[in-house]
């Protein structure tokens, strides 16, 4: 009988965060400015994953002129990531700015809504960030962090990686809910 309780009470608490994990994606896109906003920081974080896969160039790039260099820093930079990780891998790191626009607008909404403490809830979702982060953007950060050839050292290009960060940003974003909800009651 305690197998059967057991069973009833991880089916309840998968639905509970099955349920929250919805209202977290769907947040950001129930009205037109919070759309907006996720779409741009989305954008924002792949333009910033993109160039950051080779921070080198990237820099040399901008420093012979923003304005000038930024668009085709970008579109090498796009071309090389897409030619070394394929579509699959270049439709992660989309995911993953998906994501993180969500996740940056879940937490300035619950920020809002019931201050600085609630935070604590998206607070879990830097570790998906910077893990898939570090995956998404090659070995850009991993290059900062003195650890160029990591990546190159993975299977499957570090995919594995990347689908692991974005497991673990979900299960923050199923964790943390509707951001104008309290979770207590």
């Amino acid at each position: 009988m305690s197998g059967q309780t057991a069973t009833a009470r991880w089916r309840g608490r998968l639905e509970r965060f099955g349920s929250q994990l919805v209202a977290a994606l769907t947040y950001p896109f129930s009205s037109g400015p919070r759309l907006v906003t996720t779409l741009v920081l989305a954008a924002l974080t792949f333009v910033l994953l993109i160039l950051s896969t080779f921070p080198t160039y990237t820099m040399q790039m901008l420093g012979a002129g923003v304005q000038r260099y930024l668009v085709q820093a970008f579109v090498d930079l796009f071309e090389t990531t897409y030619q070394s990780v394929g579509v699959f891998g270049v439709g992660l790191i989309v995911a993953y700015a998906v994501l993180t626009g969500v996740a940056l607008v879940n937490a300035a909404a619950q920020l809002r809504v019931a201050g600085v403490s609630s935070l604590s809830d998206l607070t879990g979702v830097v570790p998906g960030l910077l893990a898939s982060g570090c995956a998404s953007c090659g070995a850009g950060l991993l290059g900062f962090l003195g650890f160029t050839g990591a990546l190159a050292a993975m299977p499957f290009h570090g995919d594995l990686l990347r689908v692991g960060g974005l497991l673990l940003l979900l299960f923050f974003l199923g964790r943390a809910g509707d951001p104008r909800q309290c979770r207590l009651t």
